[in-house]
């Protein structure tokens, strides 16, 4: 990716983690990022392609601070993958707010639920294959879909100021525990 397109799309999560999706104008987009609109709109065609853009790019900071995991115990590697996401951290927050607009988003957008489900799913899978080996007698695929739609739930919660992160962080561990056990 070029660092021109790079520098766009990083400019798109902080509109979006700013002023929401509907938020979004082209215009502040390019203001924010240095550019002109019509590069923009180069880049990505319309509004449409900035989301579409946007949440893959979000997919994959998120994946810069959950994948690298340090243990070789698949129960603290899932642990730190999920945990990872509910970090007090300005880029962590940043990722996760844009995370869940472009989410909730994609209920009223079909062009967003296609990249929204790819990238849901590669997360569960992820997360599937290291509960199998933690512990393969439980269902893995169910366990790794609700873990990940517990973190999107604490997460919003945590960021609407609902749960305070260490109790949200508290829950999901607690859900962790129960699901591995």
């Amino acid at each position: 990716m070029s660092e021109r397109r790079t520098q766009m799309l990083e400019a798109a999560v902080r509109v979006i983690a700013q002023d929401g999706v509907r938020g979004l104008r082209v215009e502040k987009l390019a203001a924010e990022a240095g550019v002109s609109t019509a590069l923009i709109y180069y880049h990505f065609k319309d509004r449409a392609g900035i989301l579409r853009a946007a949440l893959e790019h979000v997919n994959h900071r998120a994946q810069s601070y959950t994948v690298d995991v340090e243990s070789s115990d698949p129960r603290a590697r899932v642990e730190q993958m999920l945990l990872g996401e509910l970090q007090d951290t300005a880029f962590v927050r940043e990722t996760s707010i844009a995370w869940g607009e472009l989410r909730a988003s994609a209920a009223f957008d079909e062009d967003l639920r296609a990249t929204l489900r790819t990238a849901t799913e590669a997360w569960n899978a992820d997360v599937e294959t290291l509960v199998r080996q933690a512990n393969p007698e439980v269902d893995a695929a169910a366990a790794a879909e609700r873990l990940t739609a517990l973190v999107e739930g604490v997460s919003e919660r945590w960021h609407s100021g609902s749960l305070t992160l260490q109790r949200a962080r508290e829950l999901l561990a607690g859900a962790i525990a129960r699901e591995l056990a």
